[in-house]
């Protein structure tokens, strides 16, 4: 179809715009803080970027030529049940509708079943897709025959941190899987915190060393790590994917729990994955995953994270009891995430369609959604297709 001459210059610029955002490393809307006050000075630049700048520029002058429907899927990774990827999963990702998928333990039998699924998932995307999986160790682990086996408290009383997680990479790239929900970057607030057994400790400056020898590892063996669960789930006391919760700290001590996400920003972690929790001090209106104060403010500007921001899954217990998961994404989009996890049955087409529908009707929105695309297109570009 031939684009009206005002088309073409709309078009462009919005691509210029999703290019200057990505050169600046935050979400547009930002400039002036994410409460309306005076932005603070940013993070010197002394650190691995999140995404090469080679990738960032390529992602976003790709982004500028797609349109506003095929952005969106950018912004989607989708669940599935079963051992075979079923048709509509492999037609979204040939269509553009998705940029990845995350596979749980139904979706994973045996070595030789798992390399074939994810080679088909590989094949019918046209880049290499993001295929996630949560593999932390001890509790939390979708494939069994792969590292880290020990939980991550056992990796850093053992000092296995950094091998732990090389040796992680290497399986789970033999198996093609691209991106790992690891490491958990939470401090844990004693021994009643939701994430005692997942953390690697209750002090902030060991769990700093610990998760940047996590994060090097993983990238080491070429699979791209995700920092979570942002800004912290040390001081929670119940998940989030089964209850509200809501960490009732002041903002000296939450920000003092920052270290290992720091850390880890530092060393070069890729992806951010941010939580469902309300957090009074940070934004009493709204949980952490729809916060503009928490992603574009405290994340982007404060840290100084310019790579990919991820939700905790969408049906968690602490969103859908908010709102149906369509509204959830667009919010969390909104606020300055760039990928919208689904890992509930039917949830996909109602997160494509609201992200669509909202980039259609709110020009504020759209240019949102162009520069988390151009994010999530850089970051595919730095995932390893091939298996060793």
């Amino acid at each position: 179809m031939t684009r009206s001459p005002a088309a073409v210059r709309r078009r462009r610029a919005l691509g210029a715009c999703a290019a200057a955002a990505l050169a600046g490393g935050v979400a547009i809307g930002a400039a002036n803080g994410p409460d309306g006050g005076h932005r603070s000075r940013p993070v010197a630049a002394s650190r691995t970027p999140a995404l090469p700048p080679a990738a960032r520029r390529k992602g976003a002058h790709e982004a500028a030529r797609l349109s506003l429907d095929r952005l969106a899927g950018e912004l989607v990774v989708i669940r599935f049940r079963g051992t075979t990827a079923p048709r509509y999963v492999l037609r979204a990702l040939r269509r553009g509708r998705a940029a990845g998928v995350i596979l749980f333990a139904d979706n994973v039998r045996s070595p030789g079943q798992l390399a074939r699924l994810t080679a088909a998932l590989r094949r019918a995307a046209p880049r290499p897709p993001v295929i996630a999986v949560d593999q932390e160790g001890g509790p939390v682990r979708r494939i069994p025959w792969a590292a880290p086996f020990a939980g991550q408290p056992a990796q850093a009383a053992g000092g296995t941190v950094g091998a732990t997680a090389r040796a992680g990479a290497r399986d789970l790239r033999r198996a093609g899987v691209t991106v790992v929900l690891a490491p958990v970057a939470d401090v844990a607030a004693g021994p009643r915190s939701a994430v005692a057994t997942r953390s690697f400790g209750s002090r902030g400056p060991q769990v700093a060393a610990t998760v940047t020898a996590a994060v090097r590892g993983w990238l080491a063996g070429h699979v791209a790590p995700t920092l979570k669960h942002f800004p912290g789930l040390g001081a929670a006391t119940a998940n989030t994917d089964f209850r509200r919760v809501t960490v009732a700290r002041s903002a000296p001590a939450l920000r003092a729990d920052l270290a290992a996400f720091r850390a880890g920003i530092a060393a070069g972690a890729p992806l951010v994955m941010v939580g469902h929790a309300l957090y009074p001090a940070l934004d009493p209106a709204h949980i952490a995953s729809q916060s503009r104060r928490t992603i574009a403010g405290l994340l982007r500007r404060d840290l100084g994270f310019d790579g990919v921001v991820v939700t905790d899954s969408l049906e968690a217990r602490a969103v859908t009891s908010r709102s149906p998961v369509g509204t959830a994404a667009a919010r969390s989009v909104g606020a300055g995430a760039d990928l919208a996890l689904t890992t509930g049955r039917g949830s996909f087409l109602p997160v494509l369609r609201a992200l669509r529908a909202a980039a259609h009707r709110n020009a504020g929105f759209a240019r949102r959604v162009r520069v988390a695309a151009a994010r999530v297109l850089a970051l595919r570009r730095t995932l390893s297709p091939n298996v060793p």
